[in-house]
């Protein structure tokens, strides 16, 4: 029997991507609002897109995981910018558009 140190490898950087995610998330509502989510969208499916062309199916698998983490934090930027409505984070008060100002 031998074992495959990629898989678990695989594993960890799928946890730190989504860990991270949750950070960037936070980041970039913070410095430029939802509203960039389609853009955001756009790079983690070209992320994605560019996995499908990588010489090692290592290489396009780390680029798949970061890809699909990329895509789902753009999903999330509106509900980011709904958890800053609520209180739950801070607005930043230079944004124009911060729930700050509309107050």
């Amino acid at each position: 029997m031998s074992l495959n140190p990629i898989a678990l490898g695989m594993g960890l950087f799928m946890l730190l991507a989504i860990g991270l995610g949750f950070v960037w998330v936070i980041k970039v509502e913070y410095y430029f609002g939802a509203h960039v989510w389609p853009y955001v969208l756009v790079v983690g499916a070209s992320i994605t897109l560019a996995s499908l062309f990588m010489p090692t199916f290592t290489l396009s698998a780390l680029l798949g995981i970061l890809g699909g983490s990329v895509m789902w934090g753009a999903t999330e930027l509106p509900g980011q910018a709904a958890r800053v409505r609520r209180g739950l984070f801070p607005a930043n008060p230079r944004r124009a558009n911060s729930p700050e100002q509309e107050r």
